[in-house]
């Protein structure tokens, strides 16, 4: 089976794990911290505003929590976007308010941002689409304007830009993800960033059970009874460990190569696609930003796209579509919502194969066996589809 994600892992990450192992400290500790400095270098912020978690979703559900929002206040976000936004909002009792995006880039602009918005809106949470910034720049603009808080879900985009500014860094705060299919893995984990340093300290004490000592062992010597718990907020356990922070800092190091692979396959991709009739692949990158290369989509018919889908899993490439337009899923409660950008972009989109381990001769057998679908099934389709 070609994936269409697929982790490189080797013996460096292993041996990262040996030491920790031999260290006999498994949970979150020196390789924690290091890491969450590695990272925050990466992106050019400080340290202590930069939380390792153990998901994307546990920041994201954070970000909800230290922003305060409940029942009466909206959030604007792409319809187009993880579940995981979506039910960060939904559970807090706030209304998720989907606005439409692009059919071809898969991002909002700030045009269907501000169309969304409402004097109920707290705050504005937006997903960088498969690794590209998307109008990231003018939304955060159009938040400080009304006052707005913008949150990230930079899930895709552990290298994305423009100029040099680091997706993630443009609005308030934003989380990360370095699960067991992002370009970076933890195997599970993630990264929130808060830019307000005192919300920042906020967030580290709630990710730990709202203690205000991490550790026992830290007041010990301090206190009388360093054993007694001192809880500033009720706070869950969502922080990482050494374990998985010792495969990330590993992995940090190989991301510049993963990056330029990704970009190598995408190049190789638009050049194999060009002029294959019926296939549309992504448009160009503007210039200035810089992409993660997450994702590679091409848009087809909808009256053909799941068939192709299905003749490439018999050929044993699996492809996907991600992320199915929200406003259509009942249990946000969108009701009668048309998001035209969003619904065509849902209809029409494949994501093909894109990994760093994926092999140029792999890369030539899906756009042959896409080529051979796509014909195939456009051939069979009645008149009029």
């Amino acid at each position: 089976m070609i994936n269409v994600f697929q982790p490189s892992l080797g013996e460096a990450e292993a041996a990262a794990v040996a030491e920790v192992f031999a260290s006999n400290w498994t949970g979150r500790g020196p390789r924690t911290a290091a890491f969450e400095a590695e990272f925050a270098a990466h992106l050019g912020v400080p340290a202590e505003q930069l939380l390792f978690t153990n998901s994307c979703t546990s920041g994201l559900f954070l970000a909800v929590e230290l922003l305060e929002l409940g029942p009466g206040d909206e959030v604007v976000l792409p319809s187009v976007s993880f579940v995981a936004a979506a039910n960060a909002v939904a559970a807090a009792g706030a209304r998720p308010v989907f606005c439409d995006s692009d059919e071809r880039t898969l991002n909002p602009t700030v045009a269907h941002v501000e169309a969304a918005l409402t004097d109920r809106t707290r705050a504005v949470l937006v997903l960088h689409y498969g690794g590209r910034p998307g109008d990231i720049a003018g939304i955060a603009a159009l938040c400080r304007e009304r006052g707005l808080t913008l949150v990230e879900d930079a899930a895709c985009a552990v290298a994305s830009a423009v100029g040099e500014t680091a997706c993630g860094t443009f609005g308030d705060l934003a989380s990360w993800s370095f699960d067991s299919m992002k370009t970076l893995v933890t195997g599970d984990g993630g990264a929130l960033y808060v830019r307000d340093p005192e919300l920042a300290r906020r967030a580290r004490q709630l990710a730990y059970y709202g203690l205000e000592t991490a550790s026992s062992l830290d007041a010990a010597g301090h206190s009388d009874r360093w054993w007694e718990p001192r809880v500033g907020g009720f706070g869950r356990r969502i922080v990482g460990n050494d374990v998985t922070a010792a495969i990330g800092s590993v992995q940090l190091r190989r991301l510049p190569d993963f990056v330029a692979r990704r970009r190598e396959l995408t190049e190789l991709y638009d050049r194999l696609l060009a002029g294959v009739a019926g296939v549309r692949t992504p448009p160009t990158l503007p210039a200035g930003h810089r992409d993660s290369y997450y994702f590679y989509w091409v848009q087809l018919d909808p009256a053909i796209r799941d068939g192709v889908a299905a003749d490439l899993l018999a050929a044993d490439i699996y492809t996907t579509f991600r992320y199915p337009a929200l406003h259509r899923v009942p249990i946000y409660g969108a009701g009668e919502l048309t998001l035209p950008g969003a619904e065509a972009a849902a209809d029409r989109t494949l994501l093909l194969p894109l990994h760093q381990g994926l092999t140029d001769a792999q890369a030539h057998t899906v756009v042959e066996a896409l080529a051979g679908a796509v014909a195939g099934r456009a051939g069979a389709a009645p008149a009029g589809e």
